[in-house]
């Protein structure tokens, strides 16, 4: 039995790649959509003996499948964003204190202290719809921060322009969520020179603006904000932790979340660092859904195991993940 003292007390790349083994068995054994992959891949679970050796379960699953490694009932579904008439992904959660803790210690193991700083949010797309794991996170982040000035904001930016003025004055630290969209619409009516702010995007044009490569659009919220770095949040609905960017676009795993590079062509085989291709995730916050998600993000990784990612398969390129769909 796995714990989730066993997962969030990892502090050795050993004792990762046991709990991980150890992790794939029981997802093998318990999660019926996982266990058909595997057997389609003709995957002996008693020769798995390393984390290159673990099949992931593409991503589109999530879209198609009920992905689950227990019978209890479903706390909370996540669900993805998508324009009308797309099908969405969905994240049955049967323990949502595992989320919970997996986003508090990682918060905390790259921030420090919540109670440090105002949270605000700025994530209209995400605020108007159901079921986003992003909203839930940011929701008990802003109760944890104790603070009375943390909160959300959907369209009032006048009132948050005036907020980020009046406390960045102050000295106060204040950390600043949003999607990427809303943070240019901001600094589009007012220009910024803050001081104590971390402005942290979480990706996503959302339809409402042209996609522009990191560097260019790091470059513009640089300029906006008045700040010298602009972090990140990599996170995705069917995942229970993040990773995050401190700046220059290059993200760190908690301990229980790591990440490897497949190679496009071949979806089974993995490529040296600092090479492009497909990005997979380990997240062991995953223990009742899957833990071993083949995403369709392209990234590199880097030697001291941070990664960078680099913009996403198009339809024509993902057939390195597709030769695994059933």
């Amino acid at each position: 039995m796995i714990t989730s003292s066993d997962i969030f007390t990892i502090s050795s790349q050993k004792q990762f790649e046991k709990i991980a083994l150890k992790m794939f068995r029981f997802q093998y054994e318990n999660n019926k959509v996982y266990q058909e992959f595997c057997d389609f891949l003709k995957t002996d679970p008693q020769k798995v003996k390393s984390l290159q050796q673990i099949p992931f379960l593409p991503i589109q699953f999530f879209k198609s499948h009920k992905v689950v490694s227990n019978t209890n009932p479903i706390q909370e579904t996540f669900t993805s964003s998508g324009t009308t008439g797309m099908i969405t992904s969905k994240h049955s959660v049967t323990d949502v204190t595992l989320y919970e803790e997996s986003y508090r210690k990682g918060f905390s193991e790259f921030y420090g202290n919540l109670e440090d700083y105002v949270v605000l949010a700025l994530l209209p797309s995400y605020l108007e719809r159901e079921g986003s794991s992003l909203i839930y996170m940011v929701k008990d982040l802003i109760e944890l921060s104790n603070h009375p000035e943390s909160g959300f904001y959907l369209h009032n930016h006048d009132e948050l322009i005036a907020k980020l003025i009046t406390l960045d004055e102050t000295g106060q630290n204040v950390i600043l969520i949003g999607v990427t969209f809303a943070l240019l619409d901001l600094i589009e009516n007012q220009q910024f020179q803050l001081k104590h702010t971390i402005i942290m995007e979480t990706g996503g044009m959302k339809g409402k603006r042209k996609e522009m490569i990191r560097e260019e659009l790091h470059e513009q919220l640089c300029k906006g904000f008045g700040v010298s770095a602009i972090h990140s949040e990599y996170g995705m609905t069917e995942l229970l932790s993040q990773a995050y960017s401190l700046g220059n676009g290059v993200f760190e795993c908690p301990s229980w979340m790591q990440i490897l590079v497949r190679d496009t062509e071949d979806a089974l085989t993995y490529i040296q660092d600092g090479k492009t291709g497909g990005i997979n995730v380990i997240d062991l916050a995953n223990l009742n859904s899957c833990s071993f998600i083949a995403t369709q993000d392209l990234g590199k990784k880097n030697p001291n195991n941070s990664f960078e990612v680099l913009g996403r398969f198009d339809n024509s390129d993902i057939r390195g993940c597709n030769l695994m769909v059933l």
